[in-house]
């Protein structure tokens, strides 16, 4: 247990469990499949007819022709009759422009330029952080952004999981600032921590047990090939991330939820349990212990979820 009461020197409690409610972030869609991406629809062109006008129609319809077969309706004029001469020329040139066009005419529509729209270029993982703000603020309000640590928050987050599973804590690497106030323990007869000092995680567990699983495959799906990424960069396959975040909750959920308050010893300037059961827990499950009882539930019963989650 390596809490620490001298102001030179940030204690890990000041530094460490906060971080667990940023494991929201990947924890539960590692496990659900990528997002599918639909196929882009070809554009259709249809021909359009130009109909014969109705009143047109029905003239032809009374007098029995079909539209091919109508003939001018205009009558020689009196001076086309008593000009015999004249007459074949005058109705022929009378027909010529009184012919009607009944033939239906087709308007070929223009064709459509194909337009190529470039795809976006994909995120990198050196330039996703304000991706990753922005989407985060999209669930959540300012105050629990504001918990969030504002650089390299995937590598940050990957490499804090890949921790927690093995039970160790990565200092450098907190994906959550600290809280502000320091770990308290009440000095008495028997030493044990100030109730007080739990309130200090109570806004990044309340965080954590808000954030709906539907929100965190949202945000999985968006930043996966980025996790994968990140994963790899320790040395790691990047489908063994699955398998790391199933026993980071596992780590957490060991962790026993103590029914009375423990005694501490203190070590120089630093506190350890009293008890053998206790203290030999691992750092990340004794970090889990600083949280207090109604946090650890809160994040437990969160966590009990995701893992149903992952097991589907």
């Amino acid at each position: 247990m390596s809490e620490h009461s001298s102001p030179s020197k940030p204690s890990q409690s000041q530094m460490l469990l906060a971080a667990i409610a940023a494991m929201a972030l990947i924890v539960v869609a590692v496990f659900v499949l990528s997002m599918k991406k639909d196929n882009p629809k070809e554009n259709k062109k249809f021909e359009q007819d130009v109909v014969v006008p109705a009143a047109q129609v029905s003239q032809l319809n009374t007098a029995g022709l079909k539209p091919e077969q109508a003939e001018p309706s205009a009558e020689p004029s009196a001076e086309q009759t008593v000009n015999a001469s004249n007459s074949e020329n005058t109705a022929s040139q009378q027909q010529a422009n009184t012919t009607i066009n009944t033939q239906p005419t087709q308007v070929q529509p223009e064709p459509v330029a194909n337009v190529n729209i470039a795809a976006p270029a994909p995120l990198k993982l050196d330039d996703s952080d304000n991706a990753v703000r922005n989407r985060i603020a999209e669930y959540m309000a300012e105050k629990s952004v504001e918990l969030f640590v504002s650089d390299d928050m995937i590598r940050r987050m990957v490499v804090f999981v890949d921790n927690t599973a093995k039970g160790t804590i990565a200092k450098k690497h907190m994906p959550v600032n600290r809280p502000a106030e320091a770990f308290m323990a009440l000095e008495d007869d028997i030493i044990v921590t100030d109730p007080n000092s739990y309130e200090r995680y109570t806004p990044y567990a309340t965080m954590f047990a808000n954030l709906s699983t539907a929100q965190i495959v949202r945000l999985y799906q968006q930043f996966q090939p980025l996790i994968v990424e990140a994963y790899e960069e320790i040395g790691y396959e990047g489908d063994e991330f699955n398998g790391v975040l199933v026993q980071a909750i596992e780590e957490l959920l060991d962790t026993p939820v103590p029914e009375t308050t423990l005694p501490l010893i203190k070590n120089s300037v630093t506190y350890r349990y009293a008890y053998p059961e206790w203290e030999q827990l691992s750092d990340v499950q004794k970090q889990f212990l600083r949280m207090g009882p109604n946090n650890m539930k809160k994040v437990k019963q969160r966590l009990v979820t995701l893992q149903k989650q992952l097991a589907e």
